[in-house]
C-alpha cells in the first residue's frame, strides 16, 4: 500500500471538498507514492509524535489538527511548526490531515464519535451544509435514552469524556435529554442548538463574554478543546484497521494537549 492509497480511501469516509474554507485538511508532507510502513494517529502532529512515528519505524502520521494553516516563507526550524515540518521531510515521514472534513461527515465524524461515547440516539446533523446534504455539515444533535438531572448528566459529561473540569453556564432545567455537540471550537453553532431545543450544548473555546449568549435558552458545557476531541485519535485508527492490514496503525502515545490544569 502507498500513501496515495490512504488519501484515497480518507475520500470516501471524508472529501476534502467538505473542508472549511480556511482550513488544509490532506497531505500535508510527503510522497503520494511513498510504501506505507505504518502509521500514528494524533490529534497534533508534534515534534515528539513525529519521534515516536520514526522510533517505531513508522512513516505516515495522521493528524486531526493540520500543522501547517498559512503559507510558509521560510523554513529555519525558527519555531515549532517549521521544524516539525523539517524533522518529518528528514526522516521521510508524510503528515496526513483530517480537520473540518472530517468534523463536516456523519457518519465516521468527529462528533458522531463523541455522541456515541454520550450512548445518544436519534442523531442528525446539527446545521446541515444544504437542506439536500443532511448527512454533511457542522455538529451534531441526539437525545439521551431518558431524561437526566442536570447535574448527574454533567458527572456523566465528565467521566466520558475523561476530562477534569467543565466550564457551564446556569442550569436552566433540572432534567435535560436533547443534547448537542460540536467538537473544538463550536460557539458559532449555538443559535442552531438553541433553535433544535437542545437543552445542553457541549462544545470548547469559549470566551467569558460569549457564555452569556446562552441568554438562559440553554446549558454551554465548554469541555476543553483538546478534551472534546481527543477520541478523534481513536477514531482515525479504527478507520485505518479496519481498511488495511498490510501495516501497523498505532495510536500516539503522546499527549499533545498545551493546557495543563492544577
Amino acid at each position: 500500500m502507498i500513501v496515495q492509497d490512504l488519501l484515497d480511501y480518507f475520500e470516501t469516509i471524508a472529501p476534502l471538498h467538505l473542508q472549511e474554507s480556511y482550513d488544509n485538511a490532506g497531505l500535508i508532507v510527503g510522497d503520494v507514492n511513498a510504501k506505507i510502513l505504518g502509521t500514528v494517529t494524533c490529534l497534533d502532529s508534534t515534534e515528539e509524535v513525529i519521534q515516536e512515528a520514526i522510533e517505531i519505524g513508522a512513516n505516515v502520521v495522521v493528524a486531526h489538527h493540520p500543522i501547517i494553516f498559512n503559507g510558509l516563507k521560510q523554513l529555519t526550524g525558527s519555531n515549532y511548526i517549521q521544524r516539525v515540518i523539517q524533522l518529518a521531510i528528514k526522516n521521510d515521514i508524510a503528515i496526513i490531515a483530517m480537520h473540518t472534513n472530517l468534523d463536516n461527515v456523519f457518519q465516521n465524524g468527529v462528533n458522531q464519535k463523541i455522541a456515541n461515547k454520550l450512548n445518544l440516539q436519534g442523531l442528525e446533523i446539527l446545521k446541515p451544509k444544504t437542506e439536500e446534504e443532511i448527512y454533511s455539515g457542522s455538529g451534531i444533535i441526539g437525545n439521551l435514552s431518558k431524561p437526566m438531572k442536570t447535574t448527574e448528566f454533567l458527572e456523566f459529561l465528565k467521566e466520558s469524556m475523561h476530562v477534569k473540569c467543565i466550564k457551564y453556564t446556569k442550569i436552566i432545567n433540572d432534567l435535560v435529554q436533547s443534547i448537542a455537540i460540536c467538537g473544538g471550537s463550536g460557539g458559532f453553532l449555538l443559535n442552531d442548538a438553541i433553535r433544535k431545543e437542545a437543552d445542553v450544548f457541549i462544545t470548547a473555546d469559549y470566551k467569558y463574554h460569549e457564555f452569556f449568549d446562552s441568554d438562559n435558552q440553554i446549558m454551554i458545557a465548554d469541555i476543553g478543546h483538546y478534551e472534546s476531541e481527543q477520541f478523534t485519535i481513536d477514531l482515525l485508527n479504527e478507520l485505518i484497521s479496519k481498511k488495511f492490514i498490510t501495516f501497523a496503525a498505532r495510536i500516539t502515545k503522546v499527549n499533545t494537549n498545551p493546557v495543563n490544569y492544577l
